[in-house]
């Protein structure tokens, strides 16, 4: 049965207000498209999770969907701070609540969580003061040494968002490129949502498994939004906008410039179709040049 629909019925359908909210991909396949139909929705009470929520959190915590940040790192990579993201914590009282772990602590909440089990063990934390700032990072014993391990509690979104270059129409998703924690996230979540660049036959699917790394089985939808990770980018299709991320510095550090730039390319599109027809130096700029990966037999 196909699980395509559009962005705006994937959002409506399985992302609520005061859900706990994941959009996974490590500089790479970062689906900015559905975080801005998040924010067009205009969900509210969020707790967003992500190891390093750069500038689509930033957008989504100016825009007024955050109310509390799981994370492990905050930055505009390569460029600077987070603006909106420093002024919602810094204000006093703060706005933001935010849950602070180191990347492997948050890897690893992911990783109970798709195991479903209630925590996960780390040689993580000597010689930090995380700990002492977050009563969620606890220790035991282990019973096997007898030496004290660091401990996380797992982590299972109510809806992971994922970005990735290609699926087939029952949501079997292909990545390739650097990988985060897509899967671990997907597998921990009660709900996930797959957008992709391209819409394939599972026959495409099939002769290439070993990138499937979400299967069909665990994903509720499948958005087809071709430039939907811009200004991340995707393997294949298009390159990081690297000039995106050193304007939203100025961008983020003023907020009437951000709230304008959220009426002009947020609010004031319908859809990420419109983002890509109102910039069509995008595709002359960034669009990737083919490379080709080499073929294998899986024959028997």
């Amino acid at each position: 049965m196909s699980k395509v629909v559009s962005m705006r019925d994937a959002i409506a359908e399985h992302v609520h207000d005061g859900d706990v909210l994941v959009i996974e991909g490590f500089t790479h396949l970062i689906s900015f498209a559905a975080a801005h139909e998040v924010i067009r929705q205009r969900r509210r009470d969020l707790t967003l999770c992500r190891l390093t929520p750069d500038v689509i959190y930033d957008q989504m915590i100016a825009a007024g969907c955050a109310a509390k940040l799981v994370f492990s790192w905050a930055g505009n990579p390569g460029a600077g701070s987070l603006h909106a993201f420093r002024r919602a914590v810094e204000s006093r009282p703060p706005t933001l609540a935010i849950e602070e772990y180191s990347h492997f602590g948050m890897v690893a909440r992911f990783s109970a969580g798709a195991a479903r089990l209630p925590f996960w063990p780390l040689n993580d934390y000597q010689g930090t003061d995380l700990p002492g700032v977050n009563p969620n990072i606890r220790s035991v014993t282990c019973p096997y040494t007898g030496t004290a391990l660091a401990t996380v509690p797992a982590l299972n979104p109510d809806v992971t968002i994922v970005h990735a270059q290609r699926a087939d129409a029952e949501g079997n998703a292909q990545v390739w490129g650097l990988l985060g924690v897509q899967k671990e996230a997907a597998f921990a979540s009660q709900r996930v949502i797959v957008v992709v660049e391209e819409l394939v036959p599972s026959s495409v699917i099939r002769a290439d498994p070993n990138r499937t790394i979400i299967p069909g089985l665990i994903v509720d939808a499948v958005v087809v939004e071709p430039w939907g990770a811009h200004p991340s980018y995707a393997q294949g299709f298009y390159d990081r906008d690297n000039a995106f991320y050193v304007d939203w510095e100025a961008i983020s550090r003023d907020p009437a410039t951000l709230a304008a730039y959220l009426d002009e390319w947020v609010y004031g599109v319908a859809d990420r179709a419109e983002y890509v027809r109102r910039q069509p130096e995008l595709v002359a700029r960034l669009a990737a040049k083919a490379a080709m990966s080499g073929e294998v037999s899986y024959g028997y």
